[in-house]
């Protein structure tokens, strides 16, 4: 009698997901060792994440191992080294409170996406775009930069122009991406009103048997298909907005 197999979307114990795991791990020694002052080593966990970041979104198109955990695992430790880097950073005054505020402001302007989203039939999720993507990798790449411009010397002071571009260019394009993922839901509400809306009428045709689909496109009078696929731009998967 054969056993059935978990779904590849339902696999925990996969090359990405112990990639994110690790990931997961270094935030709180990451922040501990800014704080301490030992900015080598932190440049080098910060290395090993944005290194980690990449590699386990190759691997898992590559072995055919993405998953639902990983979807939930790869953007909860974007989140939360930005986050522990923010903590640290402003604490030590390398970055300013308004930087933070605009950053923090971002986060929150997307929180009511997920309910809304998850309410109309797609999980809580919209895929990531390209731009919020590129917007936290640009971030990942400034605050390094940042933590070693605040040393003494030319390499230091270049280090600290450079962080503060990608720094500027990253909010930016976080910001863009939050405004993306809002148009994405408008249409989203838009194709759902609109689906609704045509119920009766569908119903109401002439000639139309029951149970078969009418120009709207849907299983029978009165009975909705299944939701369309959520608006997409360039993705890594299907995950919370970024």
């Amino acid at each position: 009698m054969s056993t059935q197999q978990e779904a590849p979307q339902d696999r925990v114990l996969t090359v990405p997901n112990t990639l994110s795991l690790a990931r997961l791990v270094g935030v709180p020694l990451f922040l501990w060792l800014v704080l301490a002052e030992a900015d080598w080593w932190a440049l080098g966990v910060l290395v090993f994440a944005g290194l980690s970041d990449w590699l386990d979104g190759k691997l898992a198109r590559v072995l055919n191992q993405t998953s639902r955990l990983g979807a939930v695992l790869d953007p909860a430790a974007d989140r939360l080294y930005i986050l522990a880097t923010l903590v640290g950073l402003t604490i030590r005054d390398i970055i300013p409170l308004w930087l933070v505020a605009v950053l923090v402001a971002r986060e929150l302007a997307i929180v009511p996406i997920a309910p809304i989203v998850r309410r109309l039939g797609y999980g809580g999720t919209l895929p990531v775009h390209f731009i919020g993507k590129t917007g936290t990798l640009c971030l990942l790449y400034a605050f390094p930069l940042l933590l070693l411009g605040d040393h003494d010397g030319a390499v230091a002071s270049a280090a600290k122009v450079i962080g503060w571009s990608f720094a500027i260019w990253g909010t930016g394009l976080y910001w863009w991406a939050a405004a993306l993922y809002w148009e994405q839901t408008r249409q989203l509400v838009v194709a759902a009103r609109g689906s609704s809306a045509a119920g009766p009428a569908s119903g109401a045709g002439q000639g139309e048997e029951p149970g078969q689909a009418g120009e709207s496109g849907r299983d029978g009078p009165g009975r909705p298909g299944p939701p369309a696929d959520p608006p997409s731009g360039d993705q890594k998967g299907a995950e919370t907005p970024r």
